[in-house]
């Protein structure tokens, strides 16, 4: 039996194992991912694969800690952190309130929240107040409108000096690890040899200290758009489709039940 992963069992495997992250939802996914990845995110992409939303913001509190729960109740290795939804975090106290709420009311076992070094009091407070955090930086979901789309970072000499100061002073602040999203592949290895702490990619890299994938997209089942960064290991949706087909086609044609399935 593998040995459950804590925040310092990650910070170790900087410069040393790449570190496997993957989205995940509820107790069935969580329970079958458990037993290869470091991490699980609780994200809150699940307000678009699995909610049917535009984006990431209307997810909710009480959302993110049901679903945090039941990934819980599926894994007994993996680090577990909960996505902090948007509008959750906008102070220090509010931030500390929502993060304990997930504590007390899950098994989670880190947080993570969005935005750089005007988060970084936020999460010195937190971190303070024994509360793990994971940090993100570059591309954020949660600023999709107030920066009128997924925007891709690192392109000019202004976004890279943010986003290298940003991961500096989330380090600073006490996170464990960052998320950096949607960044240019350069920048991003820049930024992962500028701090100490594990920098976890999406859409930015070889070069950093490890990958996730919203899980949807990775088993391909997420159908509306692909981002470029993804690659789908398993097209999910046609093989469940073929499979749906070949039950109903069962069901009809009374091929199913069989006498060795009715009692």
């Amino acid at each position: 039996m593998k040995k459950k992963i804590t925040i310092n069992s990650i910070k170790k495997l900087k410069n040393i194992k790449p570190i496997v992250m993957l989205t995940a939802y509820d107790a069935l996914f969580a329970k079958l991912f458990d037993e290869s990845v470091d991490i699980l995110l609780v994200g809150d992409s699940l307000n678009m694969s699995f909610m049917g939303e535009s984006d990431t913001l209307s997810t909710s509190l009480e959302q993110m800690i049901y679903h945090t729960k039941a990934v819980c109740n599926g894994a007994t290795t993996a680090l577990v952190v909960c996505d902090m939804p948007f509008g959750s975090y906008t102070s220090k106290k509010q931030a500390l309130k929502n993060a304990i709420k997930v504590y007390q009311e899950s098994n989670a076992d880190a947080i993570k929240i969005e935005g750089g070094s005007d988060r970084a009091e936020i999460i010195k407070y937190l971190s303070s107040n024994s509360i793990a955090v994971m940090g993100h930086i570059g591309l954020m979901p949660q600023f999709v409108r107030s920066e009128g789309g997924y925007i891709v970072k690192g392109k000019n000499d202004k976004s890279v000096q943010q986003l290298l100061n940003d991961a500096k002073d989330i380090q600073k602040a006490g996170a464990f690890a960052i998320v950096i999203e949607g960044v240019k592949a350069d920048v991003a290895k820049q930024i992962a040899q500028s701090v100490d702490i594990p920098v976890i990619g999406i859409g930015a890299g070889v070069d950093v200290d490890g990958q996730v994938l919203v899980w949807s997209d990775m088993l391909g089942l997420f159908e509306e758009f692909t981002p470029k960064f993804v690659r789908k290991y398993l097209d999910g949706s046609s093989q469940i489709r073929a499979s749906i087909n070949h039950y109903t086609q069962d069901v009809r044609d009374k091929r199913f039940p069989s006498q060795d399935e009715s009692y």
